[in-house]
């Protein structure tokens, strides 16, 4: 039995789907078991709870022999904090998997992780991949930098920023250079079922992007691309930004950026362009092909 906390999530539902395709019993720990059994396959055993329930963390990883491990916020919202689902949520599920005999914990954290509590959601990312380092279970702590896909991500974020926006323009932070590797989720999926099948990366940390580096404004270009959009770009100075974003959140529930993502955009997000190509074994999709999920524009 393998247990997967965040089926119901972008990668979730795509490392479910992958799973089931290749014959192997899917448990998952989910709030709603209403809500999951709309979103997943037929054929998913699921547990109710949040891996913050000691009581369903145990029931969940009962009999289990693999936990897939990819609850996590990156935004806070309310309980809903970095310290409690990334730090003490991951503490509270390495414990259940320890005292059910679980063989292998494959924890998902996030390119750029960091002892750095400036940066303070890589930092809870970064102590969540301590726990698992130090639990004693035999462990693979995989990095992903920038995930897209079907499901909400981050050109969705993008989108909601032009909405934002007047046309015919468009704003971008700073200079717009940071950088990213934007990776497909179903590949990111694909590399968390060979890290399954690969014995030989267990107890290591590996870093993974899509095959290209590409700036902010980059990526912003391609998606007005693919939406056939024309926007004129206008580059809003960080510290304009550093002032006014903190605002956003008094008036919108649900910005399209937060205090938090903006001081992360002083960090690349980056790492080797081969690096999926030379450990898994297959070239992960540009992004220029991975958009082609979005709906093309009517002609």
């Amino acid at each position: 039995m393998i247990l997967v906390t965040g089926g119901t999530g972008l990668v979730g539902r795509h490392l479910v789907s992958a799973l089931l395709k290749k014959g192997c019993p899917v448990r998952c720990l989910v709030r709603s078991t209403d809500k999951a059994a709309q979103i997943l396959p037929s054929g998913v055993e699921l547990v109710k709870g949040d891996i913050n329930d000691s009581a369903a963390a145990t029931k969940a990883c009962k009999g289990v022999d693999r936990v897939f491990h990819l609850v996590a916020v990156i935004r806070e919202k309310g309980d809903a904090t970095f310290e409690h689902i990334n730090v003490e949520g991951t503490l509270n599920l390495v414990i259940a998997a320890g005292q059910a005999g679980v063989k292998h914990f494959v924890h998902m954290s996030a390119l750029g992780a960091c002892d750095n509590p400036r940066f303070t959601y890589v930092y809870s990312k970064w102590r969540g991949e301590e726990t698992v380092k130090q639990s004693g279970l035999t462990w693979t702590i995989l990095r992903p930098s920038l995930i897209y896909g079907s499901g909400f991500n981050f050109f969705d974020r993008l989108m909601q920023s032009m909405q934002f926006s007047p046309r015919p323009f468009v704003p971008v932070p700073g200079k717009g250079g940071a950088l990213f590797q934007p990776m497909f989720v179903e590949d990111v999926a694909r590399c968390l079922v060979k890290i399954m099948e690969n014995p030989s990366m267990t107890g290591k940390i590996i870093e993974i992007g899509g095959p290209e580096h590409l700036s902010y404004a980059g990526m912003l270009d391609l998606l007005l691309e693919r939406l056939g959009e024309k926007r004129y770009k206008v580059y809003v100075p960080m510290f304009i930004l550093r002032l006014s974003v903190p605002l956003l959140g008094t008036f919108f529930k649900d910005p399209p950026v937060t205090p938090v993502e903006l001081k992360q955009m002083e960090l690349n997000n980056v790492t080797d362009p081969r690096a999926v190509e030379n450990q898994f074994g297959f070239k992960p999709r540009a992004l220029r092909n991975g958009l082609s999920y979005l709906a093309a524009p009517k002609e």
